[in-house]
């Protein structure tokens, strides 16, 4: 059985933490915190499950903090977590049979990171990422914000899954850091431009993230998730600011990186309805329901590839006044979601109008 070192970075996470380690506590062999400045209870929170709490002087670099708290670690895996990080019991479980079966020669085994969820608790995005690491490889993190553990070698998946339970609202300190790296004139990486562009455009600063998506896809070095992911969010903000053509465009362009995604065929379905002009939204809305799932470790919204796609040909059948064809699409959805109001609500609409035409 191989022995694990959960490492954490924390700051003033007192309704947090607690909840994270309880998830974890019986799995892992030593539980390593580096604190950044908490001025709440955090650490006395911490304390009733470990003794190894270490103070690191906050120095707007996400990727030093974690490098040193992985310094710390002793035993043989290292496993990193956020403090709004959990793992669900059925996940608990699994991690329990992954640490007794590991083969050692394994570098790293990426899990499936649940980051949204819909009314019924299921997934709504989820991505990969490598989540526990041989500690003899010294792998690092790299990336003052949003940073990144830089993976290589014997590299398995497993169907392990962290979820994220975030309650803080967001704030603008990534954005800060950003910006204060731009002042001195620091030269970016394409990582760090698309994702201050997703900073300015979390903050509504429209016209600076578009500047940033563009430099980002200009490098053409981009990873191709984030490349589809930068358009995607251009042409949200295109349509925010009411800039239809650029809207459209902005979609189609990610067609350059990969073949439609179920995600990309949801927005341009959107795009037609809002003009509606049913039948196109109608077209790709049906090509979304007959995409394979791909295979990737970027970011997947998970109802364009389920339920979102009919209940949208429901409202498309509809208003062409196939109404059969309107209701199919809806039992559809909500096989994959089955108490979603607005299914509900066309479930009822359906009934009623088939009641009437009895009657009739």
């Amino acid at each position: 059985m191989i022995t694990i070192s959960l490492c954490m970075i924390v700051k003033n996470e007192e309704d947090a933490i607690e909840r994270c380690l309880l998830s974890v506590k019986d799995i892992v062999d030593e539980i390593i915190i580096v604190d950044t400045g908490s001025t709440d209870r955090t650490k006395e929170i911490v304390s009733r499950y470990t003794d190894m709490i270490y103070d690191f002087e906050w120095i707007d670099d996400f990727a030093a903090a974690r490098n040193y708290a992985f310094a710390q670690a002793t035993q043989a895996y290292i496993l990193w977590l956020d403090a709004d990080d959990v793992f669900a019991e059925a996940d608990q479980r699994k991690l329990l049979d992954l640490k007794a079966s590991l083969d050692p020669s394994v570098d790293s085994v990426t899990m499936n990171y649940h980051l949204s969820f819909d009314q019924n608790g299921n997934p709504a995005t989820s991505l990969r990422r490598n989540r526990l690491v041989r500690r003899a490889c010294q792998f690092q993190w790299i990336g003052a914000v949003h940073e990144y553990l830089a993976v290589g070698g014997n590299i398995i998946d497993s169907d392990i899954a962290v979820t994220h339970r975030k309650e803080k609202r967001h704030t603008d300190r990534n954005l800060k850091i950003y910006q204060k790296r731009a002042e001195k004139g620091e030269e970016f990486s394409p990582r760090d431009l698309y994702y201050f562009g997703n900073e300015l455009r979390d903050h509504q600063l429209y016209r600076q993230a578009i500047e940033y998506y563009e430099k980002f896809l200009g490098t053409k070095l981009g990873w191709v998730e984030d490349n589809i992911a930068a358009c995607l969010k251009l042409a949200d903000i295109y349509g925010r600011l009411g800039e239809r053509d650029n809207q459209l465009r902005s979609l189609l362009r990610t067609l350059e990186y990969d073949a439609a995604r179920a995600e990309f065929c949801c927005a341009i379905g959107m795009f037609f309805m809002q003009e509606n002009k049913w039948e196109q939204a109608k077209f790709w809305f049906h090509v979304a329901t007959a995409l394979n799932k791909p295979a990737t470790w970027g970011t997947l919204d998970l109802a364009a590839w389920t339920w979102l796609p009919h209940l949208q040909l429901c409202v498309c059948y509809d208003r062409l006044g196939d109404y059969e064809r309107a209701r199919m699409h809806n039992e559809i959805a909500l096989s994959h979601n089955p108490t979603h109001p607005s299914m509900l609500y066309n479930k009822a609409y359906f009934e009623e109008k088939a009641k009437q035409e009895q009657s009739g």
